[in-house]
């Protein structure tokens, strides 16, 4: 589990069953939200799931408490498996699916009622005449008979309506099921009724011509139908997820490295451990993190990083768990398995996600708590106003109520936010963008500034020695000795710029030296014993820290590699008194090629760009410009980062910050929205709200465009949704009768309503075809 950006802490996660409607959410957020040690609690409808984030100590009362407390509510509660996603998944994918045929199962016999029926009450409008066996004037008992024995399947059928709607009311929490179970139920009594009365001899014509028994079947099949493709849609919505989860294969190949004659066993994922040697054939997906031993081939991660073309790979190089090997037979030893591989990590992330809220949400959460109850007083209302203040029939009446109750529906205001959630983080996943939460999706939408890292952001990270000079305090130590020094120190970095030192080191066939006494300075250096001779490499900043002083001489030749866009170094012997410096290193990082076109295009966004680098001055300047950046603070320490982004926020800005490093994660932290470059180490990538999976700027391009189409989707879905209801109440209620009119027919509106939670989930579904256009 990740941990809340707010809180710090990890939340307590559960499965809820029997959720309807965003009332029903909200009626579990706002009881749990109360119970003793619970902090916060997040209930997300189109998942049905619930986060809570207990009081440190408290985990356990609250867990037990709450599965109580949401029993008592009419839903049920079970603590989420934490440890295994992909059972998780085939789990819900299960339940969705017996959902739906249990759906379909009841579907298909009440449409073979409810449209006879609807022939029988409605056909003579269509020029339809019955026969006079069944005509209600010539024969209006036949004709009160055949609707009641028609519609009684179709009550029955549509039982779960009543069960679960009059429960929740008696509760006094009512659902969506309850406005369905009191609108269709007044319409079925009030016929019951009329053909009681009609049957005893009371006005059998009159009372057979009024019937609502179609309003009653037919609508409930058409809620059913609405809920059936709601279903279904929202099945699909889980593409992403499902697509991430069949990324790893369920067998692998192992190999007995003690006996390279005995032929490769097929075991099952399970039993592969960390150390182990497997056999990867031409096509064949990679089933662990590892890395190659022998062969060369090209590997496809598209489905894991967006990357669109296979990346070569050799011995040495790293393979993640869901890659396509090409065509050349690979061997690998074992890294990381089972749910400790990236993919594994990737697929956590979006579970988690999908699972979470954004902050506009909580609009649509206020107005779901009171949405149902007041939507029952306001068809009480109008039906009292048409029965006592006009000279309206009490039809009238009787069709207000129910077609103001079959209306509404808070399940369209529940879906709008999270759907375009789940499906937008799903989307990303596929794309490269692991997005760790809503908010940070609704904030990445709205970023004004963009502070970028310069090494491995803007530009490829894999700096490269270009020059080592040495000075007088080398002592006759060539450059091969020099180098070998610098490269044994660096070999205890994660800094890309040690990288570019050990590579030299390694082109040269150095050997390493002994090394203790490791001292790390981020953004300035590393100091240390190599072969019991004091070392220390850093920039100027480092050096003067330790008392040693730069000659003029020196700093002319840093500042003229600077102003060429060199990184320069500088390598000191000896400690304390003796300390001396004994040379220069150049190393230059190359701009990205995507980079200027990148800031160019975020620029027409509007978002302002500022470089962030614990570079020089100069050098950082230089790389800034051919980025077509204007804005550079260099020389920072990773706190100073930190500083400076929050300085930016001070200035009412919305603030995103990219990085890859343990320099970034400070200031990664301290963002609105921090973008870790996953390639990077993984402290970058914990403080990050996004993980960008892909090397390069472009991943940038996409979190904010999918950020930005996301949150479009959501305010069209909260428009609809609201809109809808704002709209048809009025009419439902009779206000387009009051001046010369219609009436709404109820079957009307519940085939209205029954179709908005589609059209909400049809319209998220859309996401999953977001590309970033140009």
């Amino acid at each position: 589990m990740s941990a809340s950006k707010d809180t710090g802490a990890c939340p307590l996660r559960f499965d809820i069953g029997g959720m309807h409607c965003a009332a029903c959410s909200s009626r579990i957020e706002r009881v749990v939200g109360r119970m003793e040690g619970v902090d916060k609690i997040s209930v997300n409808l189109a998942t049905a799931k619930a986060e809570v984030w207990a009081r440190p100590g408290e985990e356990k009362a609250v867990s037990k408490n709450l599965v109580e407390r949401v029993a008592a509510l009419g839903f049920t509660a079970s603590p989420a498996a934490e440890d295994n996603a992909a059972a998780e998944f085939a789990a819900n994918k299960a339940r969705t699916l017996a959902d739906i045929q249990a759906r379909l199962r009841r579907l298909i016999p009440m449409a073979c009622f409810a449209v006879p029926l609807l022939a029988v009450s409605m056909g003579h409008m269509a020029g339809l005449p019955l026969p006079a066996w069944l005509a209600p004037h010539s024969a209006p008992r036949t004709f009160m008979l055949v609707q009641f024995f028609l519609t009684l399947p179709v009550v029955w059928l549509g039982r779960h309506f009543y069960k679960d709607g009059i429960a929740a009311l008696l509760r006094r929490a009512p659902a969506m099921d309850s406005l369905v179970a009191v609108g269709t139920g007044a319409a079925f009594l009030f016929s019951l009724g009329n053909t009681l009365l009609g049957l005893a001899g009371s006005e059998p014509v009159t009372r057979a011509m009024n019937l609502y028994y179609e309003s009653c079947a037919v609508l409930l099949t058409m809620i059913e139908l609405g809920q059936f493709l709601e279903a279904t849609a929202k099945r699909k919505a889980g593409d992403a997820m499902g697509a991430l989860m069949s990324l790893t294969p369920q067998t692998a190949l192992l190999l007995d490295p003690a006996d390279a004659a005995q032929p490769p066993r097929e075991v099952p994922l399970a039993q592969v451990r960390a150390g182990d040697t497997l056999l990867l054939k031409p096509g064949g997906r990679v089933p662990v993190d590892g890395v190659v031993l022998t062969g060369r081939s090209a590997v496809d991660v598209s489905l894991l990083t967006g990357e669109s073309m296979p990346v070569p790979v050799a011995p040495d190089d790293k393979l993640v768990a869901g890659s396509v090997n090409g065509e050349g037979s690979l061997t690998l030893r074992a890294e990381a398995v089972g749910r400790d591989t990236r993919l594994a990590r990737i697929i956590r992330l979006v579970r988690e996600a999908q699972g979470s809220k954004a902050p506009i949400a909580r609009l649509a959460d206020k107005v779901s708590f009171y949405f149902v109850p007041a939507v029952m007083l306001l068809a009480v209302l109008a039906a009292l106003a048409w029965l006592i203040l006009s000279n309206e029939p009490v039809t009238t009446a009787l069709t207000v109520f129910v077609a103001v109750l079959v209306m509404a529906c808070p399940c369209a205001m529940g879906l709008a936010t999270p759907m375009s959630i789940m499906v937008g983080t799903g989307r990303g996943a596929q794309l490269g963008v692991l997005i760790k939460n809503g908010a940070a999706l609704e904030q990445a939408g709205r970023i004004s500034v963009l502070a970028v890292d310069k090494t491995g952001t803007l530009t490829t990270g894999k700096p490269v020695l270009t020059g080592l000079d040495a000075l007088p305090g080398a002592e006759g130590k060539d450059e091969n000795a020099l180098l070998t020094l610098t490269a044994s120190l660096e070999a205890r970095s994660e800094h890309p710029l040690a990288h570019a030192i050990l590579a030299a080191a390694k082109e040269r066939n150095l050997p390493a030296a002994l090394v203790d006494d490791v001292v790390v300075s981020p953004g300035l250096g590393i100091a240390g014993q190599v072969n019991a001779e004091h070392v220390a490499v850093g920039n100027r900043a480092f050096m003067e820290e330790r008392g040693l002083s730069v000659p003029q001489d020196v700093l002319d030749r840093l500042t003229a590699l600077a102003e060429a866009g060199q990184t320069p170094l500088l390598l000191a012997l000896g400690a304390g008194a003796e300390a001396r410096l004994a040379a220069v290193l150049a190393l230059a990082d190359a701009l990205r090629p995507e980079s200027a076109s990148v800031v160019s295009r975020l620029r027409r966004m509007g978002v302002r760009v500022v470089m962030l680098t614990g570079d020089n001055e100069r050098t950082a300047r230089a790389v800034a410009a051919k980025a077509g950046v204007d804005e550079v603070a260099a020389g920072l320490l990773p706190a100073q980062k930190a500083d400076y982004v929050r300085r930016l926020q001070g200035e009412g800005n919305i603030v995103g910050m990219v990085g890859d490093g343990v320099n970034d994660a400070p200031a990664l932290a301290a963002a609105h929205v921090g973008m870790a470059v996953g390639t990077g180490v993984d402290v970058s990538a914990e403080a990050g709200d996004m993980v960008l999976m892909r090397d390069g700027m472009e991943a940038v391009l996409t979190a904010l465009a999918l950020s930005r189409a996301t949150m479009r989707n959501i305010r069209q879905n909260l428009f609809w949704a609201f809109g809808y209801n704002i709209l048809g109440l009025p009419v439902a209620a009779g206000l387009l009768h009051a001046f010369g009119g219609p009436m709404l027919s109820p079957m009307i509106a519940g085939t209205a309503m029954a179709l908005s939670s589609v059209s909400v989930v049809s319209n998220a579904l859309r996401l999953r075809w977001f590309r970033i256009q140009g």
